[in-house]
């Protein structure tokens, strides 16, 4: 290693305890402040134990597993050595060294491998050995990439290079795959993620990460805005909350009073209430509204209300503030969260105006519900136009282009607008 460093932190062992390697063969991986880096078999042989695990930090020097040499490399092949230890200053200044380079310096043209088994990003990426053999038996990076490889997470042993050699070389005329040069590409930046505090994601937050870029990557979004005036259903739960509570033993909030609201329009359009399977589509029997819910953790999590649509207030209500009371307290069950079909999120709860949310996969369609904001409005009354202090809300729907067009997303969120604007004042708890 370097004279500046000190320490390396363990990526991964690609070398399982009592798995056989070769020399050459990549046994771990450890990143340095600098760079990260590869660590080779020194000679074949066994690894017997590791003494540090992944992600532990290692000072140089330190042994890092026992390895029983059962052969040794060609320049003291004659040499008895009957066992060694991998230690982190056998890196041979790794920091310097080029880190698993891809094989495209080996040939003068551009090649994109076909898809290759376990792990296609890491049959892309050859140790500096592998490299080597294929320079020096003229092996392309179109025809080493479709090597059937037998390492680690799809790695390419140097046994694998051999036995394809001593194949025949059956990939050797292989037709490349030439780029398409006006594709996209996606570009290789390297940020500076600077310094600071580092937090490791928990379990929840990393399925969230992988969900919303998943979501993102699967369906092209399409946001619609409306504005609803909600001054008569904000009238009506204000007078109304108390006897409520008195009566059905329940907190009525906005969230009952919103979910039986899109119940209603997603039975007036049941195809935004559906998930695509490939080229076909379904549409879903059931009216299962999902709601975003933050837990105290600040992770995310959607408890879904089952069959919304035949629920009255009352019991939707129950539903709602029971799913709500597990969130907070980490007790929702997995049927708790199942079979939602489609999920609304109250961004309003903490003053956003409006939001643009990422679909629920793999669900269609998700809508926004914005903060509740008296403003002045002009509103038509017997005697003309007046200005009036109303109580207004942005609603927006993000949905699914393959299947969603703007007609059917634009009409589906009008009409939760309507049903919002046109609450009966008049209506009995």
């Amino acid at each position: 290693m370097g004279e500046s460093i000190t320490e390396g932190t363990i990526i991964n062992w690609l070398i399982s305890e009592g798995d056989a390697f070769e020399e050459g063969d990549i046994i771990l991986e450890v990143a340095t402040d600098k760079v990260d880096n590869e660590v080779p078999a020194p000679a074949s042989g066994t690894l017997v134990k590791t003494l540090f695990q992944a992600k532990d930090v290692v000072p140089v020097g330190e042994v890092m597993a026992i390895l029983e040499v059962s052969e040794v490399s060609n320049a003291s092949a004659k040499k008895s050595v009957p066992s060694s230890t991998v230690e982190t200053s056998q890196k041979i200044e790794k920091d310097k060294r080029p880190r698993a380079t891809k094989l495209a310096s080996v040939a003068n043209t551009q090649f994109v491998s076909s898809p290759l088994g376990k792990s296609d990003r890491a049959s892309l990426f050859f140790s500096p050995l592998i490299i080597e053999i294929a320079k020096t038996h003229h092996i392309s990076y179109e025809e080493l990439a479709r090597i059937p490889a037998t390492g680690n997470e799809g790695r390419l042993r140097k046994s694998d290079v051999f036995q394809y050699i001593e194949d025949g070389r059956p990939f050797q005329f292989a037709q490349p795959i030439q780029q398409d040069p006006t594709a996209y590409r996606i570009p290789q930046l390297k940020f500076d993620k600077g310094k600071g505090k580092v937090i490791e994601m928990d379990r929840m937050r990393q399925m969230i990460a992988d969900h919303m870029v998943y979501s993102k990557h699967t369906s092209p979004h399409v946001t619609a805005y409306v504005e609803a005036d909600l001054t008569n259903m904000v009238n009506w739960r204000n007078a109304n909350k108390v006897a409520f509570q008195e009566k059905h033993g329940e907190r009525l909030t906005f969230t009952p009073l919103f979910v039986e609201a899109v119940a209603k329009a997603v039975k007036d359009f049941p195809n935004i209430n559906a998930s695509v399977d490939g080229s076909t589509i379904i549409v879903k029997e059931n009216i299962n509204i999902g709601m975003a819910t933050a837990l105290p953790s600040g992770n995310l999590i959607v408890p879904v209300v089952k069959n919304a649509d035949t629920k009255d207030l009352k019991t939707i209500a129950a539903n709602v503030n029971e799913l709500s009371g597990k969130a907070r307290e980490n007790k929702l069950g997995a049927d708790d969260i199942k079979g939602s079909t489609f999920t609304i999120s109250n961004v309003g709860t903490f003053g956003s105006i409006m939001g643009t949310p990422i679909i629920n996969q793999p669900e269609v369609a998700i809508l926004a519900l914005g903060i509740i904001k008296k403003r002045p409005e002009v509103i038509e009354t017997e005697n003309g136009d007046e200005i009036a202090i109303r109580s207004m809300m942005y609603l927006s729907l993000s949905f699914d282009h393959r299947v969603v067009d703007g007609f059917l997303g634009g009409s589906f969120v009008r009409r939760v607008a309507d049903y919002f604007e046109q609450f009966d004042v008049n209506r009995k708890i």
